[in-house]
């Protein structure tokens, strides 16, 4: 008979390699591989979007550094639903929370299996791709609500494989692609398209694909020597995938003229198509579809550590502070499942991208902030780790995210409201879950 689930504190079980490995797997998700050519159908200049995947991944490695030093400091579980409650005020933090269930990992999840779907059906049309999906989305999930440590060694595996996947596909692209394409002005000046405000409006999406660089901060908790751990793991993946995502574009963008890619979401098909044939186009199909498992994957890993925080912080769901005698957090795994699943059964990646990115500027932008506000507030709190470049390098993060979220507002108003009412409904279920009787347990993640 199964032992019952008892809520056991986290062990720190995972090193800095698993750490590094979660961050660049966490990134590299269904974004980078759909994303390209929708942001040439908005800035019509391929040098143009280079330069978008360039800021993007220099404000993800600003932002990690800055992330780095809040999670050194404060090393438990919760991601930015520990580090803004700590910061502002719990409500802040439960804000947080909620978007990380609704935004931050169940549409991702989401997204990423509907991408894998595509992708597998593209190379077995035999295979439907909403069930293909929801059956990816129920296993992984299953696999990490069992066991901590077999839900590493699954990711570890699939985070190497899909960097090896980009390498080569890179290596092939620049020996039999055409470098110049990816440098021709297209239909207006790179330096006219960059100030344009479509641009801020594409590092929007771009964000959304380069999101997961703080996913080793959700495992705060659970990684061994934080503060050498964290600083690492989330300023080396960025800079890694920051690298991987400028080479793979430019081959995308070398492989065909700018007006063949313009407006295409699977990019990563057609361009190995044009590269390596149709049949080069159905194996790298394939290995996008393996890819994207760890990337979802990732996700679901991730997530459940900040539910599993708002439990140990909030009577009504304390079922999510659970954990099997092996570790797992088998109900927060099951609760990010549902939502996951009825995503995938009543959307399409394409309405997902917009929102998740600029949900998810709020948010990251806020907790970017609180490096600032500590600092001041709290001057004497142990920092094992100090942002580098601070003050240039957290305030170049908050500045290109108060840009992108402002042109945002301007250029695509329904959408940007859709995330602020988000932001809304989490207030008002922390209204409710914050009466008196259901109030916080004392866990020490106070907010000033």
């Amino acid at each position: 008979m199964p032992r019952d689930p008892t809520p056991l504190d986290p062990q720190r079980r995972l090193g800095a390699a698993t750490a590094t490995l979660l961050v660049i797997a966490n990134m590299i998700g269904s974004g980078v591989f759909v994303t390209t050519g929708l942001l040439l159908a908005d800035v019509a200049s391929p040098p143009a979007v280079l330069l978008a995947w360039l800021i993007g991944g220099l404000m993800a490695v600003c932002g990690s550094l800055a992330y780095g030093e809040l999670a050194a400091a404060l090393p438990r579980n919760g991601g930015e639903y520990l580090l803004l409650s700590r910061i502002y005020h719990p409500a802040a933090g439960f804000v947080a929370g909620w978007i990380s269930l609704v935004v931050g990992f169940s549409a991702p999840i989401a997204a990423a299996a509907l991408a894998f779907g595509a992708y597998l059906h593209a190379v077995e049309s035999s295979i439907p791709a909403i069930p293909a999906a929801v059956a990816l989305v129920a296993t992984l999930s299953a696999v990490h609500a069992i066991h901590v440590t077999v839900g590493s060694g699954l990711q570890n595996a699939f985070a190497l494989a899909k960097v090896l996947l980009i390498a080569a596909f890179v290596a092939g692209g620049a020996v039999l692609g055409d470098p110049a394409r990816a440098l021709a002005s297209g239909d207006r000046p790179w330096f006219e398209a960059v100030g344009s405000p479509a641009f801020a409006v594409a590092l929007v999406v771009v964000s959304f694909s380069y999101s997961g660089w703080n996913g080793a901060a959700y495992l705060a908790g659970e990684v061994r020597r934080p503060s050498r751990t964290l600083p690492l793991a989330l300023a080396g993946g960025a800079a890694t995938v920051t690298l991987l995502y400028l080479a793979l574009n430019a081959v995308f963008l070398s492989a065909a003229p700018a007006s063949d890619l313009s407006g295409v979401v699977e990019i990563g098909h057609v361009a190995a198509s044009r590269l390596f044939g149709e049949g080069g186009g159905r194996i790298l199909s394939g290995g996008i579809a393996l890819a994207l498992v760890s990337s979802a994957s990732a996700m679901i890993m991730a997530g459940p550590r900040v539910y599993h925080a708002m439990g140990e912080d909030y009577r009504p769901l304390r079922f999510l502070a659970y954990r099997t005698s092996s570790g797992g957090p088998a109900a927060a795994v099951a609760l990010q499942a549902a939502a996951a699943i009825a995503m995938v059964v009543t959307a399409s990646f394409g309405a997902l991208l917009m929102y998740l990115g600029f949900t998810l500027s709020l948010c990251a932008g806020l907790t970017v902030a609180g490096v600032f506000v500590l600092r001041r507030r709290e001057p004497g709190l142990p920092r094992p780790y100090r942002a580098w470049g601070y003050p240039v390098t957290p305030a170049l993060f908050v500045g290109l995210s108060a840009w992108m979220i402002v042109h945002s507002l301007i250029e695509r108003p329904v959408v940007a409201l859709a995330g602020l009412g988000t932001v809304a409904s989490g207030l008002g279920a922390y209204a409710l879950l914050a009466r008196p009787g259901s109030r916080r347990l004392d866990t020490g993640a106070t907010g000033r």
